[in-house]
């Protein structure tokens, strides 16, 4: 079992307290490095989850609201108690996640850099008056809190993702009944352990964990929430859409990606191919914005494909707890398997393996190397799905015209990525690519200081930048009449 002077209460948070779930069933969390069992946590049931909205409604201030110097502070406080912690939680999410404990501590950084960017832009959420008369009136917006917020996150970004959503809240002034996956709960309590420290006010964050049919259930039809904001996959999110159709509850979704990562033949390939190998490899290949399909240019498709070759095999596969291990376990079963899926679909359907292992020759563990596979196409799964793991598939092109509409094939639109040279043909390229995101000469991803969030199919809102400080507040207009 896992000890950690931040995993002192294995249990809920709610109205500013630790409480003992009175359903008494628990489920279990895995190393997925070992496949030991690290912690039991309790699985709530639907009393505990109406306490935690109802502690929540108490917190929440309309009439009297937090001062936006007080919420600065909450967020400054809690920035500060992230990067006090980054080892530890960084090891607790390493231990429960599989990701190297290295990249478990820059996410925690990362996490950190959204409760630091609401805190610096607070004041965009000041009322303002606007300089025109109309009506005869002076008109005044005021921005306010939405009320009692569901966060529901993924366990790929275990403090990646609640910093996204609950930097945000709490800049609104919206207290949060909070959802970790069931994969990973042990960062969110290590996380909560911080936040017990800094005198939030009671409610204002409430952990509540288990099920998600049943806290889905509470989130949905409670008539205190009046907005969800989750991370997670679209066949879930479009569930969503449909179960709080009748409240017209506001929706912050994150869904699915299915990523272009386009080559072409100008493009600096050593720079092409080492971006590739951060963005894909991180968290395992387990993101929603890691590459997904990787279209090369026929000119060049041959040269990048050893360069990046060349750079897997260097990489090492190991437990994320060791040093020197770039990539570490996948996080369960089904995910494992089905990576092993598309690989085997893709040789099948005439794929070449040019680094990696055959299906055959994986062995016992969630241990998946790094995977290159040439001559992939449209009829292979790997192109149509999103894989989630840390194969390569790679797919040829000739035109402009039609790699736009190769990468535009899916219904998915969160990340994309265009390697050239041509500053005339980026912007050709990435206006014609129908993604929320698009890195022009690079594999990065989401930062706090701008808005990431997808077209299509991969969800409705933003998170990070103004736009992200935004979406827990409604506009309020008042005129004043002379």
């Amino acid at each position: 079992m896992i000890e950690s002077p931040l995993l002192q209460n294995l249990t809920g948070y709610i109205g500013g307290r630790w409480t003992d779930s009175a359903g008494g069933s628990t489920f279990d969390v895995y190393n997925p490095a070992t496949g030991e069992v690290i912690a039991k946590v309790p699985s709530m049931p639907e009393q505990d989850i109406l306490d935690a909205v109802e502690a929540g409604k108490q917190a929440l201030r309309l009439t009297n609201p937090y001062p936006l110097e007080t919420r600065r502070k909450w967020l400054e406080d809690i920035r500060d108690a992230l990067k006090d912690n980054r080892e530890e939680i960084g090891r607790i999410l390493c231990m429960e996640h599989g990701k190297p404990w290295k990249e478990g501590q820059g996410e925690v950084d990362y996490a950190a850099g959204f409760f630091d960017y609401c805190a610096r832009h607070i004041q965009a959420l000041d009322a303002h008056t606007i300089p025109e008369k109309p009506k005869d009136c002076t008109w005044t917006v005021h921005y306010r809190p939405i009320g009692v917020t569901g966060l529901i996150v993924p366990w790929n970004f275990p403090i990646g993702m609640i910093a996204k959503k609950l930097s945000a809240a709490l800049a609104a002034g919206c207290p949060s009944v909070i959802k970790p996956a069931s994969e990973t709960p042990l960062t969110m309590i290590a996380f909560f352990s911080i936040m017990d420290k800094l005198g939030l006010p009671d409610g204002m964050v409430n952990l509540v964990m288990g099920k998600a049919s049943v806290i889905g259930k509470v989130l949905c039809e409670h008539k205190d929430v009046p907005m969800l904001s989750f991370t997670g996959s679209t066949e879930v999110g479009r569930k969503l859409i449909v179960d709080t159709a009748e409240q017209v509850k506001k929706l912050s979704l994150e869904l699915g990606g299915n990523a272009p990562y386009i080559v072409f033949d100008d493009a600096d390939l050593d720079a092409a191919a080492d971006n590739l190998i951060a963005n894909k490899f991180r968290g395992g290949g387990q993101t929603c914005v890691c590459a997904n399909r990787i279209f090369v240019h026929e000119k060049v498709a041959d040269a990048f494909g050893e360069k990046l070759a060349e750079r897997v095999n260097k990489m090492t596969v190991g437990d994320g707890m060791n040093d020197g291990v770039d990539i570490g376990p996948l996080v369960n079963k089904a995910g494992f398997d089905k990576v092993k899926r598309h690989l085997e679909d893709a040789l099948a359907k005439g794929g070449k393996l040019v680094a990696g292992k055959q299906p055959d020759e994986l062995g016992e563990g969630l241990f998946f190397p790094p995977t290159v596979v040439q001559g992939v196409d449209r009829n292979m799964a790997c192109y149509q799905e999103e894989t989630f793991g840390p194969l390569v598939p790679m797919a040829l092109f000739r035109t402009e015209e039609e790699v736009i509409e190769a990468g535009n094939d899916t219904e998915f639109g969160l990340a994309s990525y265009v390697f050239t040279a041509d500053a005339e043909r980026a912007q050709r390229v990435a206006a014609g690519l129908r993604f929320g995101h698009v890195g022009w000469n690079t594999g990065t991803g989401p930062t706090p200081e701008a808005p990431f969030g997808g077209m299509k199919a991969s969800g409705i809102g933003r998170e990070g930048g103004l736009e992200g400080l935004f979406e827990f507040v409604e506009a309020q207009t008042v005129p004043r009449g002379f």
